[in-house]
């Protein structure tokens, strides 16, 4: 379960159904392209929070048939709805995930103890292992180091995706649980992130840099990180680039200059225009070789 892992996008039409066609490219280029080690499924990247729990279940189906066993698949099944996330485990368990992922309850500000509960309710109705989607900025949830050894006391809770600039926190978990998968979810940190011994990363730009990800990562592992930070700043100036453009946006305009039927964003989020897609365009050609 180690590596780097796509938070994959996925492909939607102009009426905001899922793109089959398109999606299965998106696949076949993180896998045959950027060569990353996995793929991250119906996370943020994939517009789940936007989508119904049929489509999750479409795109958890086509992604599975296209990717098979060629790469490791987690499936992001988290949701304010427990029994849909309950739902959504039992579906991509079944689909043979190698493991589901969870965004930690928000908006409501749930206490621990209801964040605990809400996980091992999860756990509780299906046999696989999860990775808790730990994203402070967005949820508004923030937990200690003691609070994850709580969770991680559930022997099916395997690891985090560790999207948060804290690395004191992220380095006093691996010290503290060196058994369990740390992930991290900031591509832009992926090198200091991986001086402190991280598994793996998660990431939307993997979409587009997944070799250049996968080099960073492999580098800091080596001890060589002279010529990390080099890779990382040419991510780091295209991640920039992409983020002053529009993220999601952007990407799969750069995914279409490679000939991957990205298809658009669904709504609230809008669309680039002539000029943001020139840009995408611009982008795509300097870092995408």
């Amino acid at each position: 379960m180690k590596g780097i892992y796509s938070a994959l996008m996925c492909s939607f039409d102009e009426n905001g159904q899922v793109n089959e066609k398109g999606l299965r490219e998106i696949v076949r280029h993180n896998i045959d392209v950027s060569g990353v080690d996995g793929l991250y499924v119906n996370g943020s990247t994939g517009e789940n929070f936007l989508i119904s729990a049929e489509q999750k279940k479409q795109i958890f189906e086509i992604v599975k048939d296209e990717a098979g066993d060629s790469v490791k698949l987690i499936g992001q099944i988290g949701a304010l709805n427990i029994d849909e996330a309950i739902d959504l485990a039992k579906f991509a368990t079944n689909l043979n995930y190698d493991a589901i992922s969870a965004v930690t309850p928000f908006y409501y500000k749930f206490d621990f103890e209801e964040i605990k509960d809400y996980y091992n309710t999860i756990l509780a109705n299906v046999d696989n292992d999860l990775i808790i989607y730990s994203i402070p900025a967005l949820t508004g949830v923030n937990m200690n180091l003691e609070q994850f050894g709580e969770l991680f006391e559930n022997e099916k809770v395997i690891g985090v995706k560790f999207t948060a600039p804290d690395f004191f926190l992220l380095e006093r978990l691996r010290h503290a649980f060196p058994d369990k998968l740390i992930y991290s979810g900031f591509d832009e940190m992926l090198l200091p992130a991986s001086v402190f011994n991280i598994d793996g990363a998660i990431g939307s730009t993997f979409n587009v840099n997944g070799q250049r990800a996968k080099q960073i990562f492999e580098l800091a592992q080596k001890g060589q990180i002279e010529e990390a930070r080099e890779i990382q700043k040419e991510t780091n100036d295209m991640i920039a680039a992409i983020l002053n453009n529009g993220l999601y946006q952007t990407i799969k305009e750069m995914l279409k200059v490679k000939g991957v039927h990205a298809g658009i964003c669904r709504k609230p989020m809008k669309s680039l225009g002539k000029e943001g897609i020139a840009q995408a365009e611009q982008i795509a050609e300097k870092y995408m070789n």
